[in-house]
């Protein structure tokens, strides 16, 4: 997109702007098309700032063109103006190119929408906005950023306090398509697979319209992905071999908990303190969680205990998947070990988008359990746990829980559905539904 010529295009108000804004023109191409939910379903009028981080190959930019597109049709021509950060080469010339562009807005207009995509590619952006607001020249202007890197966004946003105006809400993480979304588009087309389907996917929604339409991730998405992530990891100073070495330890271990310590001498990497770096680094690209250690008696996670890190963004997981499938007919005729990290992964990254809707602070830490013979792979509350079972699933197998966890209740995914008093069994698709409850 030639930055310039879009804007020309908003100051001029020529009606429908899909030509000029690309994400939308190959939206519209799209055989299959998912609505977006992240808790923003509208922008405000009131001038402030909102921040939106999530991962690439997600839709973050369909969604800022879309916005474009909406404010445009609304409040008319000279009312929203754009930018790309990755064509910004430094924070200070992001002040000055904003400072070009405050003047265009329409004189009188109640509405002032300045969209910046990717601004984390911008290193100190947060310090352009700063100043640019305390010298009082975006009080008029709604700035609507996405940022690919959860962490330097968020850190971004608390280094601006009192300057986000009075909105009730400034910053948002851009999550997965729902699998009831994507059920709704795909799911008669493909049936008995749509929860296989979804699994690759991990709910972006390019991946999830090419299952749909051809049942296989071609390579560009896979390479999309993969390019993000290392080109990330080199932005760090960090060495692309030793992340892929991390990565690969993470399938190994799977859903088993692992220490630090165990993970640098597995990955080959110098200690600990290297191996906790590049865990933060996939937990800040919001691919990897970590799942610490549940203490019951104190209802507080133990950190110092060997954690868990699930993946959470599942399309990432397949692209670093060792065994490499790419169709269904692939996923489908992997061991049964695989299908059960995947479905446990599944589970925390769907934990990890309804922790980002309800605004949580750091969506991305999880809890399991573990204690004597039994282990749960999630708590979901301080009395409430959740089993993920890749098969069958009955009430005698945890006859141990209301003795050693009084109180509590625990939900088993399960493909074989069941209820008692405190454990009820459910499947994979109700969970994801959210009938679990």
């Amino acid at each position: 997109m030639d930055v310039n010529e879009t804007n020309r295009r908003l100051l001029a108000g020529n009606g429908d702007l899909r030509d000029a804004l690309p994400h939308l023109a190959e939206l519209a191409r799209q055989a299959h098309q998912f609505r977006f939910s992240f808790g923003l379903d509208e922008l405000p009028e009131e001038p402030g700032f909102i921040a939106v981080r999530g991962a690439r190959q997600y839709g973050k930019s369909t969604w800022l063109e879309s916005q474009i597109q909406d404010t445009v049709d609304r409040h008319g021509p000279g009312t929203a103006l754009y930018l790309n950060g990755d064509e910004i080469g430094s924070s200070t010339r992001l002040a000055e190119t904003i400072r070009g562009l405050v003047p265009l807005f329409r004189p009188g207009a109640h509405v002032r929408r300045l969209f910046i995509d990717e601004v984390t590619a911008v290193r100190d952006w947060e310090r352009a906005l700063k100043s640019l607001i305390d010298a009082g020249e975006l009080r008029k202007v709604l700035v609507v950023t996405t940022g690919s890197r959860a962490a330097d966004l968020r850190r971004g946003t608390e280094r601006l306090p009192g300057r986000k105006g009075r909105l009730a809400r400034s910053s948002f993480l851009f999550t997965p398509v729902p699998y009831r979304e994507f059920k709704r588009v795909c799911g008669g087309r493909l049936g008995a697979d749509t929860v296989l389907a979804y699994q690759m996917s991990g709910g972006s929604p390019v991946a999830c319209s090419e299952l749909a339409e051809r049942r296989r991730v071609p390579e560009f998405v896979i390479e999309a992905t993969r390019d993000w992530v290392y080109g990330e990891c080199a932005a760090s100073g960090r060495q692309r071999s030793a992340l892929a070495a991390v990565l690969e330890q993470l399938h190994r271990h799977g859903g088993t908990p692992l220490g630090q310590a165990k993970l640098a001498r597995e990955a080959g990497l110098a200690n600990n303190t290297v191996a906790a770096g590049y865990i933060e680094l996939l937990a800040d690209l919001m691919c990897v969680g970590v799942s610490h250690s549940w203490d019951p008696s104190r209802r507080v996670a133990v950190r110092r205990r060997p954690a868990k890190f699930p993946f959470i963004n599942l399309l990432a997981a397949l692209v670093w998947d060792p065994d490499r499938p790419r169709s269904i007919d692939d996923f489908r005729a992997r061991p049964a070990a695989a299908h059960g990290r995947y479905g446990e992964w599944l589970v925390a990254q769907e934990l990890w988008r309804r922790a980002a809707l309800r605004g949580d602070e750091v969506p991305e830490e999880l809890a399991y359990w573990q204690g004597g013979e039994h282990e749960l792979d999630f708590v979901l509350a301080a009395s409430s746990y959740l089993e993920v079972k890749a098969g069958k699933g009955a009430p005698l197998e945890f006859s141990w829980f209301t003795r050693i966890l009084p109180g509590s209740r625990l939900t088993v995914i399960t493909t074989t559905p069941f209820a008692t008093e405190h454990v009820r069994g459910v499947t994979l698709e109700q969970f994801l539904l959210g009938e679990h409850h």
